[in-house]
């Protein structure tokens, strides 16, 4: 088994750290100033190290991490964990943020999948015709 490298490209690492499913998503992501490293944006050929601070934003979510390993592979999640430690007020302000993603999805408590045929009959009876 090879060793770990001492320095890796940002794209390649936020790809073996499992913050983003593909190697050209995470550059994409880079690209558009998504990540930064030190608080300074970067490239995707951006080298990181062991020690360097990465604000990473998704969507509505932020994470604000330091790197505490490199790996060039993808391995599993409990391992691309073990890369990055996640401050604590990072943590509790994106949970705070899945709260209000989940209290603002619209509720249907009647929708339960896929309607019947009859009570697709029923909806078309329901409305206008034109």
């Amino acid at each position: 088994m090879s060793e770990p490298p001492e320095r890796l490209r940002i794209d390649k690492w936020l790809w073996a750290a499992r913050f983003f499913k593909t190697r050209s998503i995470a550059a994409d992501a880079v690209e558009g100033g998504k990540v930064q490293i030190n608080g300074e944006r970067v490239k995707p050929a951006k080298v990181v190290k062991v020690g360097d601070a990465i604000g990473i934003r998704s969507g509505p979510y932020a994470w604000n991490v330091t790197v505490l390993g490199l790996s060039d592979r993808r391995g599993p999640a409990p391992e691309a964990q073990k890369l990055y430690s996640e401050g604590e007020e990072s943590r509790l302000a994106r949970e705070a943020m899945v709260a209000q993603v989940k209290a603002a999805r619209p509720v249907n408590p009647l929708h339960k999948g896929r309607p019947t045929k009859k009570a697709r009959r029923e909806i078309d009876r329901l409305l206008p015709e034109d």
